[in-house]
């Protein structure tokens, strides 16, 4: 089974850019059967209402294992996950479970990237575009991609663990891992990113 690699191709302060760029790179790929998810990290009670209540379509969890652990039964609900009209406004019940993070997954292209990059603010967050497929460049020795052909935009993080806060917004694009043939992969990433006037600015990610 093939897993992505990815690179770093642009990084801004500017939400607004960020976010043009990475669809000008999802659209270097096919997007006929794409799909967008995003996820955000909310460490105030304030925070996880405020998203709430601007994406009510929104599922909020809980990553932490311990607590796992230490309750199988899960009897808030938030390690299987939350609908946003079911989770609790109490502050009493929210406090003692942040970060929650809230996702929207697999949904149609063009459909909440805007809006979601208006809403982020300071928070760690991301928009993911996958299923896409990367194109034949014979030229170049790139042939079509499609099983890990996808773009990352992290915002307010440089990492696609999403545990390095930045004061910026950072867009990668994921290409095929192909172990220690690192040149062939940056490459590939190398020339994506030249098809938007672009390059790679730093060290592959896992």
């Amino acid at each position: 089974m093939s897993s992505p690699a990815s690179y770093p191709v642009f990084r801004t302060t500017d939400p607004a850019v960020a976010l043009r760029v990475a669809r000008e790179l999802v659209e270097v790929g096919d997007p006929q059967h794409a799909e967008v998810s995003v996820d955000i990290e909310l460490r105030t009670v304030r925070e996880v209402l405020r998203i709430r209540d601007a994406l009510p379509d929104s599922w909020f969890r809980k990553e932490n294992v311990e607590d796992w652990a230490r309750d199988l039964s899960d009897p808030t609900g938030l390690h299987v996950g939350v609908h946003a009209p079911e989770l609790s406004d109490d502050p009493d019940f929210l406090s003692p479970h942040l970060p929650l993070w809230a996702s929207m997954e697999y949904r149609p292209v063009g459909s909440v990237e805007e809006e979601f990059a208006a809403l982020v603010g300071s928070n760690i967050g991301e928009i993911w575009w996958s299923s896409l497929i990367w194109p034949d460049a014979p030229d170049s020795n790139i042939y079509r991609e499609a099983n890990n052909a996808r773009v990352s935009l992290l915002f307010n993080c440089r990492t696609t663990n999403l545990d390095e806060r930045a004061d910026d917004h950072t867009v990668l694009v994921h290409v095929l891992c192909r172990g220690h043939d690192r040149e062939s992969e940056e490459r590939h990433a190398a020339w994506l990113a030249k098809q938007i006037g672009q390059s790679v600015i730093g060290p592959r990610q896992e």
